[in-house]
């Protein structure tokens, strides 16, 4: 039998805390991605959402996972971030009515993320493509 030691005890409550609360945040990510589509929702807060929706779903980061620490800086500091900023920008009836589509849609089944993976990840590959691009523009400018 496993013997747990009071540092696990300690920080199981606090892992679950820190679990539960990302949870939330993610759930907050899928009811803006319905406020996204709100015809209520001014524009600029849709640009916001975009931009949002998109890094929170993103299977890409921008500081990697695997880099020790700091990889997770984005997801624990950007998103929710993103998410507050969010929040303020969305008329409070919009919020409302995307958290509730967003529940009924859990509810109903899991909700379906890969068209937006796969459009999230066609937007990397284009940035990827014209930084690509702009890097071999420079370098035959300058030698050409």
């Amino acid at each position: 039998m496993a013997r747990t030691n009071d540092a696990d005890r300690e920080n199981s409550p606090l892992l679950a805390r820190w679990r539960s609360r990302a949870q939330e945040i993610m759930n907050e990510a899928y009811a803006l991605s319905y406020a996204f589509r709100d015809p209520r929702t001014p524009w600029y807060a849709r640009a916001w959402l975009g931009l949002v929706v998109a890094y929170a779903f993103s299977p890409i980061d921008l500081i990697p996972d695997f880099i020790p620490v700091i990889g997770y800086l984005d997801d624990l500091l950007l998103v929710p971030l993103g998410v507050a900023v969010a929040l303020k920008l969305v008329p409070p009836e919009v919020i409302a009515s995307a958290r509730e589509q967003a529940r009924a849609s859990t509810e109903s089944g899991r909700p379906g993320y890969r068209l937006g993976a796969f459009v999230v990840l066609l937007i990397w590959l284009a940035v990827l493509i014209v930084v690509a691009l702009l890097i071999l523009w420079s370098v035959t400018r300058r030698s050409g």
